[in-house]
């Protein structure tokens, strides 16, 4: 059975950088299209980014557009989310998220129920 387990969230101050990684164990991710979401204290869990099985294409909300990169090696068989520029806004407990089910669009990316496999989440804090 497969398992996701994310790790380097942490707590920095606004206009700091941080990397988060994802790596799989009993899958092999080369079939999965990755995702990031996250959840906020409070809050509905949201959609952050997400790319295909091949890295071709990606997506990302808006307000983190410009600023996070979501990138994977399948040799590695791992995904990491490289956040940039962050502001207290982006404060909240990031998971990864594969899905092996065919996503042709765009919505089908941002979809939670998609994706099977999730990870336990790692917690980013980010202080004015």
């Amino acid at each position: 059975q497969g398992q996701l387990v994310e790790s380097g969230g942490g707590s920095v101050q606004t206009g700091a950088s941080l990397r988060l990684s994802c790596v799989a164990s009993g899958i092999s991710l080369s079939r999965y299209a990755m995702a990031w979401f996250r959840q906020a204290p409070g809050k509905e869990r949201e959609f952050v980014a997400s790319i295909s099985r091949l890295g071709g294409v990606t997506y990302y909300r808006d307000s983190v557009k410009g600023r996070f990169t979501i990138s994977r090696d399948n040799a590695k068989n791992a995904a990491d989310l490289q956040m940039n520029s962050l502001t207290p806004e982006d404060t909240a407990v990031y998971y990864c998220a594969a899905s092996d089910q065919e996503l042709y669009k765009e919505t089908s990316y941002r979809t939670q129920r998609r994706y099977p496999y999730w990870g336990q989440g790692t917690q980013v804090t980010v202080s004015s």
